[in-house]
């Protein structure tokens, strides 16, 4: 039976899948270890898909079976509809379990107690956040005002650890180098307001106040970026990386 959790996109799981940035290549190189990886909350499967090219086998559980059904299929690919805390995977079985923009959400010492269940003997554990986004000029501070000022009151509990670049997640085993990496995507206008209406911030906002403040953030958007050309758009990622001893 599936723990409780706390859902924020399983009804926006199709613009999730849509709109997120997909993480660089060098993440999936730095998180190469080979052999059987856990994503762990893998939501709609975007960096399990990537994980298939360089292990033999991925695991891939979310808690929420709309993200599942958004995710693209591939052969080295299992999804499983598990929380992460209890994963039903078998005792010292994996040699990757990587938590990418999820490790926020779950209860954490029993998350922990599962980790070091399932990891096998020198095991790589890697959080993977990635928070408020960077633009140049007007568009980056209408972006910053709607995410802090606007919509803030409305982030769920547990959005403070990525924005603290998860500081006060604890892990237990030895921490190793990770390498710097940013994130970053070329997008148009339309595909940075997909993109926050896929924040269950702007989805909470909504069911409470209604459309007006997201229909503002498009109008200020288009006078700022009249002709919707190709932007660059940068997330930091914040890697911490252990090994299971």
């Amino acid at each position: 039976m599936l723990m409780p959790f706390a859902d924020h996109f399983s009804t926006i799981a199709a613009k999730y899948a849509a709109y997120r940035p997909t993480y660089p290549s060098e993440l999936v190189d730095a998180l190469a270890v080979g052999g059987i990886a856990w994503d762990v909350g893998c939501g709609n499967g975007q960096l399990s898909i990537a994980l298939a090219e360089k292990f033999d086998r991925v695991i891939a559980t979310d808690p929420a079976q709309a993200q599942l059904d958004a995710a693209p299929k591939h052969p080295r690919v299992e999804y499983r509809c598990v929380s992460a805390e209890a994963s039903g995977l078998a005792d010292h079985s994996v040699d990757l379990i990587v938590c990418a923009q999820s490790a926020h959400w779950f209860d954490w010492p029993k998350f922990v107690a599962e980790a070091a269940r399932i990891a096998k003997p020198g095991a790589l554990v890697a959080l993977v956040s990635y928070g408020n986004m960077t633009i140049d000029g007007a568009v980056g501070e209408i972006i910053d005002d709607y995410h802090h000022h606007v919509v803030g009151k409305y982030w769920p509990k547990g959005r403070e650890h990525v924005e603290n670049g998860y500081r006060d997640l604890v892990m237990p085993w030895p921490s190793i180098p990770a390498p710097a990496i940013e994130m970053r995507a070329d997008w148009t206008r339309d595909e940075l307001v997909g993109y926050v209406s896929s924040w269950s911030a702007t989805v909470k906002c909504a069911e409470v106040e209604g459309l007006a403040a997201f229909e503002k953030l498009q109008a200020d958007l288009a006078a700022a970026w009249p002709n919707n050309e190709k932007r660059v758009m940068r997330w930091p990622l914040t890697l911490r990386f252990s090994n299971v001893r």
